[in-house]
């Protein structure tokens, strides 16, 4: 049975070095069972995200509201100015508990 993928839109920061970037996101996750992880990805867009061409990327964060500050990777910009976003391990959006019954024998 496949897991159901996991969505968030909404406004996040994403913070590189110094520079903190109020930006709209578009993400989707799944838990990959090959690696045993939670992989989310999607999109970014806002007014500033040519700021981070030139910047060092590999200290990246996403947050959400008041969550956790998440390490991300970005990607490759589209022909419509977004940018590719991705992590491994929890996510920047919350995600809905799930309650699990195991039977027994």
């Amino acid at each position: 049975m496949l897991e159901p993928d996991v969505a968030y839109a909404g406004a996040a920061v994403l913070t590189t070095g110094s520079a903190a970037l109020d930006t709209v996101v578009h993400l989707n996750g799944h838990f990959e069972p090959l690696d045993g992880r939670f992989h989310w990805y999607g999109r970014i867009d806002g007014p500033d995200l040519g700021a981070l061409t030139g910047r060092d990327r590999a200290s990246l964060t996403l947050t959400i509201a008041d969550g956790d500050a998440c390490p991300a990777t970005l990607g490759e910009q589209d022909p419509w100015g977004h940018l590719r976003i991705s992590g491994i391990g929890a996510p920047p959006f919350p995600l809905d508990e799930v309650e699990v019954d195991v039977p027994v024998p």
